[in-house]
């Protein structure tokens, strides 16, 4: 396996918000009267040293900041991690620096602060323009705030902008779910996420469920708010992502291609390859406080992971069918080091039952497969395995 040839991104988890909202099931946790900046930061670069001999000398293609909140964090610090990084891992010159942020917390001033510190990329937690809607989702900003923000960033020189938009949120209509994507088209950020409310384990409202569009309604929107994308120039490219041509986001789509990324902070998960060809999955203690205690010793790895053989396929599908492109057997073949034979019983059953199509050597998801995404991921499952694929999972990303 050609190890220099698989992509290399960094994620860097940064764990707080001002509140948890109620849908959440990320590793967040509420922000302290006073977060330990300087602290952390020195926390993530002790993390990134233990874990530097897993990046083997390759060169970061993209950074994202992911929580939580990071733009709690003030652009100072944000400069000393990535300056911290740069002196430890070497950059590709078009490398994507993405800070994702709360339009209701940019409390450090312009965002020329942030872009100055070498972010080149901003992702904005909008997901409505409807006041209402924010506050049935817990959100702690509202549509004017929202706006401004993200006019803000572009006055501040930041064009590579990422919009998140829920639909099929409480008491929500289609009108309403067309409403939102029209005036996040009429800000004209080159990215759009939009993707469907749902009640995850663990999180306030799976054990309090809000009254929700029903399944039939929650579809219309999907198909509604799709053709109006599409119609204002942003094409899909991925299960939630649409962009227009060139503003595809970099570090998601390594993760979709099957990538390799590096994780530090709090919960951050890893996905690496070595030079025997073996994957393994590595994630960070969950917990702050744990993790700023250990962040530079070995205690700061929460689990780690080779992937089985037998589970590559049902890995890579569980990332790479995301993409409505799919993926060239060849690229199936470079990133699991197995041959083509390993996933053909499989793929021949998704194709009997018009999942998948294959045009050559590339593979896609149908119009019925990506209905049914979940279905298609677990059926690359070892036949003992449960299915357990979720066409929403994977690591953090906007």
């Amino acid at each position: 396996m050609a190890l220099h040839a698989i992509p290399l991104s960094l994620y860097i988890h940064i764990p707080w918000c001002v509140r948890k909202c109620p849908y959440c099931d990320f590793n967040s946790h509420n922000a302290p009267q006073a977060l330990p900046q300087r602290e952390y930061v020195d926390a993530l670069l002790r993390d990134l040293d233990q874990d530097l001999p897993l990046a083997q000398g390759r060169k970061l293609r993209s950074i994202f900041f992911g929580g939580g909140t990071p733009s709690l964090f003030a652009p100072e610090q944000i400069a000393r991690i990535l300056d911290g990084v740069n002196q430890r891992l070497t950059f590709v010159p078009d490398i994507e620096i993405t800070l994702e942020t709360n339009p209701g917390t940019v409390e450090h001033g312009p965002f020329t602060g942030y872009r100055n510190a070498g972010v080149n990329r901003i992702s904005f937690g909008v997901q409505s323009f409807d006041d209402e809607s924010l506050k049935r989702i817990g959100r702690i900003h509202d549509a004017r705030q929202a706006e401004r923000a993200v006019k803000s960033a572009q006055d501040a020189g930041v064009e590579n902008l990422n919009l998140d938009l829920m639909y099929a949120l409480p008491q929500q209509t289609l009108a309403g779910a067309l409403r939102d994507v029209d005036i996040a088209l009429g800000l004209q950020t080159p990215h759009l996420s939009h993707y469907q409310l749902t009640l995850e384990p663990n999180t306030h409202f799976a054990a309090n469920p809000p009254p929700l569009p029903d399944e039939d309604a929650a579809w219309d929107m999907q198909e509604a708010c799709q053709a109006r994308l599409a119609a204002g120039g942003f094409a899909q490219y991925e299960v939630s992502a649409y962009a227009r041509a060139g503003g595809e986001c970099a570090h998601n789509l390594n993760y979709w291609n099957f990538g390799d990324y590096l994780g530090i902070g709090a919960g951050a998960h890893a996905k690496l390859t070595s030079d025997d060809g073996s994957i393994r999955r590595r994630w960070k203690l969950r917990a702050p406080k744990g993790y700023l205690e250990h962040a530079g010793t070995p205690r700061r790895i929460g689990g780690d992971n080779v992937i089985e053989i037998e589970q590559l396929p049902f890995e890579f599908m569980l990332n790479a069918l995301r993409l409505n492109c799919g993926f060239a057997m060849a690229e199936f073949t470079a990133r699991t080091g197995l041959p083509e034979s390993a996933i053909t019983p499989a793929l021949a059953n998704a194709q009997a039952r018009g999942w998948l199509a294959r045009e050559g050597t590339c593979v896609s998801a149908t119009e019925l497969g990506w209905r049914f995404l979940n279905d298609v991921i677990a059926s690359f499952l070892p036949e003992s395995e449960p299915a357990r694929a979720h066409a929403h999972g994977g690591p953090p990303h906007d």
